[in-house]
């Protein structure tokens, strides 16, 4: 048949309503559940859950006029994004804040607030005769952590002396071995007891320290 006929064809089809993209079905919800969605009634705000005949469930929300459908993985993934941006132990009766500045950053990793709210927190504190008592406690928490990490870091120089290294050295996977630098024992003997000397004259401090304070 040739380009002009099938032209020609086209057009009749189209006249008759039987061309095949007047016929085409969108693959979704099928008919009853399309049927059913429409007759259903909810308010504004109202959230429901859909599957659909493949399987896939959305979660939809009734808004003014329209409904928003999001695949309920979605919903879970922006759930988990909201709780790690989140600043829970801020006063959500009195908070404005958006969270953005590096300083409100910073503060949710200490305090889990905002800068605002820990500035609001310690005014309170020290109107009522609390804030030194405070700070001595966080000081003691930030030495108390630095010392761990310390700790962590001895650990990692105990593996890194005393065990054997080996590197592959070219493309065949050739390896090279190199002794350790120091036995258990020797480690033991110098670095883990000098840090176990100045460990306990650290604690010792910070103990006689905090004890000063109080008295």
């Amino acid at each position: 048949m040739s380009k002009k006929l099938q032209n020609i064809k086209a057009i009749n089809q189209m006249l008759d309503g039987t061309h095949k993209f007047q016929t085409k079905k969108t693959v979704g919800f099928s008919d009853a559940e399309k049927s059913a969605e429409l007759n259903e009634r909810h308010e504004i705000g109202d959230v429901w859950e859909e599957t659909t005949s493949s399987g896939t469930t959305y979660v939809v929300e009734q808004r003014d006029g329209f409904r928003i459908r999001k695949t309920k993985n979605s919903d879970v993934l922006q759930s988990v994004r909201d709780e790690i941006r989140s600043f829970p132990n801020c006063r959500k009766e009195t908070c404005t804040c958006a969270g953005t500045h590096m300083l409100d950053l910073k503060m949710r990793g200490i305090h889990g607030m905002c800068f605002d709210c820990v500035i609001e927190m310690e005014h309170e504190m020290k109107t009522e005769g609390t804030f030194d008592e405070y700070a001595r406690n966080k000081v003691r928490e930030n030495a108390l952590a630095w010392l761990q990490d310390a700790e962590r870091d001895v650990e990692m120089l105990k593996k890194a002396y005393t065990q054997v290294a080996e590197f592959v050295t070219n493309s065949q996977g050739e390896l090279e071995t190199y002794a350790a630098r120091m036995t258990p024992e020797e480690f033991e003997n110098s670095v883990q007891q000098e840090f176990e000397k100045f460990k306990e004259q650290f604690l010792n401090k910070l103990n006689g320290e905090t004890t000063n304070e109080n008295d």
